[in-house]
């Protein structure tokens, strides 16, 4: 009479091992680890949210305060609202001038940056010819070129070109400095517009130009935008070019003439003054992205969704 062995436990017909793998997590456990995770990186945005926003709040408060107030009670707020700080450091510090210098500076150059950079990107990214790629790796590598290696060259071809200490100039030198990552970031996103378009285009009769500026440009909006606000922020907040290559008084822009109002105090210490000059300096800054920050997501996201 045979007899049938039956093989132990946890092993097979065969006598080699199972393994038994480890359960895997249920919805609920999935539940709790994405609620762990949400938790945690809501809390770190809302604390990086305070450490940003609350300085700003403080500044705003504290160009409101007299001087007294501010060294006595800097965390309290204004018994009164002192108006007078802001139309001292728009007057008296000149802060007027300064302000339409850098609207004159930086509202051509940004007009020059976007004009030659967008064209720029539309031909490296559109067209292939002899040296396509040597020419987008130069605007590469002027994104990684520190501009104060340039400073003394650029300030004696500034002076060989009489453009030393001229509004003109330093509009010349913010359209180099920002070029190179306005051909990169617009480049790319050239490259992810829809090519039967431009094709229909010229099927129709349309030069390159009108081709660029009626149809590629509009198409390209979001991405123009987010290169525009990022270009202002830099070259609003610009100090070391200017305060080398333009030291005429009445040629300076509002980063220097933020410095002379705190330099220029001596021991009198105009605190009120000097917090009115640097809001009046953040207030544009701070509204253009306001209204244009979903344009900003927008563009920085377009190329990643198509």
């Amino acid at each position: 009479m045979k007899t049938t062995d039956t093989p132990p436990a946890g092993t097979t017909g065969e006598g080699a091992p199972v393994t038994k793998s480890a359960p895997a997590p249920g919805p609920r456990e999935k539940a709790t680890e994405g609620r762990t995770l949400n938790i945690f990186s809501h809390g770190m945005l809302v604390l990086w949210a305070f450490m940003v926003v609350m300085p700003l709040l403080w500044a705003v408060m504290t160009s409101f305060k007299t001087d007294k107030d501010i060294f006595s009670s800097p965390w309290a707020l204004p018994d009164t609202l002192h108006f007078d700080n802001w139309s001292r450091a728009w007057t008296s510090a000149n802060m007027s001038d300064y302000f339409l210098n850098t609207v004159i500076v930086v509202g051509c150059s940004l007009l020059g940056t976007m004009l030659l950079g967008s064209m720029a990107a539309y031909v490296l990214a559109r067209f292939e010819f002899p040296g396509n790629r040597f020419i987008y790796f130069l605007f590469i590598g002027g994104m990684s070129f520190p501009v104060i290696l340039a400073l003394v060259p650029l300030f004696y071809v500034m002076q060989n070109l009489s453009l030393l200490n001229t509004l003109p100039g330093l509009v010349l030198v913010y359209i180099a400095y920002s070029l190179p990552f306005t051909v990169f970031f617009m480049t790319s996103f050239f490259r992810t517009l829809p090519t039967s378009v431009a094709e229909a285009a010229f099927v129709d009769g349309a030069s390159h130009t009108r081709t660029f500026f009626q149809v590629m440009l509009p198409m390209a909006k979001p991405g123009l935008i987010s290169i525009t606000i990022f270009n202002f922020l830099g070259q609003w907040n610009q100090y070391l070019l200017p305060t080398v290559l333009n030291t005429e008084p009445d040629r300076k822009v509002l980063t220097q003439g933020l410095v002379q109002l705190a330099v220029s105090q001596g021991y009198k210490g105009d605190w009120s003054g000097l917090f009115a000059g640097l809001v009046m300096a953040m207030l544009p800054v701070l509204a253009a992205y306001i209204v244009f920050q979903r344009q900003v997501v927008q563009g920085l996201t377009a190329g990643a969704l198509k």
